[in-house]
């Protein structure tokens, strides 16, 4: 009996598997791992290095594009900018234009009735005490106009004197002068003006050939101007 259990025993103890024998398959993945990395952890380090290296190149090349895209869509804004701001400035300056035509329009309407205020201010010599009552209530109507005039901008130019210039005057007679060189201004026929530091309208001139006293055609024809002009007063006065 007491060698039956002893041979059970014998038999447990060698049923009891070794540690040292157990075979691959049962072990843990923990215990994979730390067997790989215990193996090889040269090659874990050699892999490790190559792919932070991709992840930096892949970034570098990333970023480089991002940089371009960026670069592309600044100048973009700049030329938006820069077209917005140039179209804004020419709405403006168009709209300044329009305003100064429609002004100029009106203005030159206004101007032949200004000529004729001069001309009846200059021929008509009232007498009597009713005819100068008169005079002087046109003439207040007269200060009126003149005063609009002013306040719109209107400039009356001073040419007498001055040298000829195609781009202000309007050259309508020339004559011998002993007085002025060629080609300078002798006399003012109408009154020209200026509107915003532009031509409004151009001045009627006459204009001397320099020295002489020989008869020409344009003296025969300004006796004939001046029946309708006379140049001894005018809007340079008041304006």
């Amino acid at each position: 009996m007491i060698e039956n259990q002893s041979d059970n025993i014998d038999i447990k103890e060698n049923d009891v598997p070794n540690q040292d024998s157990v075979p691959e398959d049962t072990l843990s993945v923990e215990d994979k791992i730390v067997e790989k990395e215990e193996l090889s952890p040269q090659n874990s380090e050699e892999i490790n290095t190559e792919e932070l290296k991709n992840t930096i190149s892949n970034n570098d090349a990333r970023l480089e594009q991002l940089e371009k895209e960026h670069e592309t869509l600044k100048n973009q804004y700049v030329r938006i900018s820069a077209d917005f701001d140039n179209f804004r400035k020419r709405q403006s300056r168009d709209q300044d234009d329009l305003k100064v035509q429609l002004v100029s329009k009106t203005l030159t309407a206004i101007l032949p009735i200004v000529d004729n205020f001069e001309r009846a201010r200059q021929q008509l010599k009232p007498e009597s005490e009713e005819a100068q009552a008169l005079h002087r209530s046109y003439q207040g109507l007269y200060k009126q106009l003149v005063e609009v005039l002013k306040q719109q901008g209107v400039a009356p130019m001073r040419v007498v004197g001055q040298q000829f210039d195609p781009n202000l005057h309007e050259a309508v007679l020339r004559e011998p002068s002993e007085e002025f060189k060629e080609d300078f201004i002798v006399e003012e026929l109408q009154r020209g003006y200026h509107l915003e530091g532009k031509v409004l309208r151009h001045a009627l001139v006459k204009v001397s050939m320099g020295p002489g006293k020989e008869n020409s055609q344009e003296e025969v024809e300004k006796d004939t101007v001046e029946e309708d002009i006379d140049s001894g007063e005018n809007i340079s006065e008041d304006v």
